[in-house]
């Protein structure tokens, strides 16, 4: 049987918003065209696949803004979440389990909502 945890309300949410943040990271990247700086389009066909890019403006101040602080904001709640003081009470051998089960921690509790 596995091993249920009680993670504390202030990592679920921790681990909640991280989940968001990286949502919304991926889909900004997603929209943003594929370079930063200006650059012309290309085509390749001279490697083991065909590369073609069209020409990029360039991210804006603002995107470039947007995406620093999505970026800086993942990495504080990595932190947060990964140096919780919970995981001291998790036994080392039960670790990776406990931390896998937190990541999917919000699909459960959507499950149980149904």
């Amino acid at each position: 049987m596995a091993t249920t945890y009680e993670f504390p309300s202030d990592l679920l949410a921790g681990q909640e918003e991280l989940h968001q943040v990286r949502a919304e990271l991926s889909a900004l990247l997603k929209r943003l065209p594929w370079s930063v700086e200006p650059m012309d389009g290309f085509s390749d066909d001279n490697g083991w696949r065909k590369a073609e890019r069209p020409a990029s403006p360039g991210w804006t101040a603002d995107e470039q803004a947007e995406v620093e602080k999505l970026r800086q904001r993942e990495h504080e709640l990595a932190v947060f979440v990964s140096g919780h003081r919970f995981w001291a009470e998790v036994a080392a051998a039960e670790r990776v389990e406990a931390r896998m089960k937190l990541k999917h921690a919000h699909e459960e509790t959507a499950e149980e909502q149904e």
